[in-house]
């Protein structure tokens, strides 16, 4: 017997749960993916569903929605994010400062903040360096995945910077041999530098 072909009806399914996934994503302020992908199929009543959309479809629907319905607003949000970002890269320079995240990718809005790598021979190194400069920090763990080691916990220091919420999640010094898996491709997470985020911001802005 040959291959049964996709069901038409599943297609259109799997179309409605990207769309309604990613206008969670850009409308409602949902990070995490799955989570997204679980509240689109309950909203649709597919919850039992097995045909979920990946996460890098989603991205992508992130990103047509809001060249659509963002408009100019979210391109004025996301290059403030990205000034933002220049700030903090600038300022945080001795720990070689690497922006990813919504803001890196584009999908990032209003109630995104800045998510910078940091790498210095401890923790405590940035920790003194906040405490230096005299800025109020909330200490966290995030849980990132490597090809090799699994699942490892790094430490994360989080402040608030002109109404923005910057995050440092801080690596040893050879971390910038190996980035984390991006949960959205499964692969090696993006990066960028300082020089590079600036070239971001001297791009011409795309039109819808």
């Amino acid at each position: 017997m040959g291959r049964r072909a996709p069901n038409t009806r599943d297609q259109r399914m799997r179309m409605s749960l990207i769309r309604e996934a990613a206008r969670l994503m850009a409308e409602e302020a949902i990070t995490d993916y799955a989570a997204a992908k679980r509240k689109a199929a309950e909203r649709l009543g597919a919850a039992d569903t097995r045909n979920l959309p990946s996460n890098q479809e989603i991205q992508q629907a992130v990103l047509e929605y809001q060249a659509v319905f963002g408009g100019s607003e979210h391109q004025q949000q996301l290059r403030r994010l990205r000034e933002r970002a220049v700030e903090a890269m600038a300022f945080f320079e001795r720990f070689r400062p690497r922006l990813v995240g919504p803001v890196l990718a584009g999908t990032a809005d209003g109630s995104s903040g800045v998510q910078l790598h940091l790498f210095a021979d401890t923790p405590e190194t940035v920790l003194f360096f906040l405490m230096d400069h005299g800025i109020p920090y909330e200490a966290d763990e995030r849980r990132l995945r490597f090809g090799r080691e699994g699942v490892v916990v790094q430490p994360v220091f989080r402040f608030l910077a002109d109404g923005t919420v910057v995050e440092l999640t801080v690596f040893g010094e050879g971390g910038l041999r190996e980035a984390p898996r991006s949960e959205v491709h499964g692969g090696p997470m993006e990066r960028a530098g300082i020089d590079e985020v600036r070239a971001l911001l001297e791009a011409p802005e795309e039109t819808p």
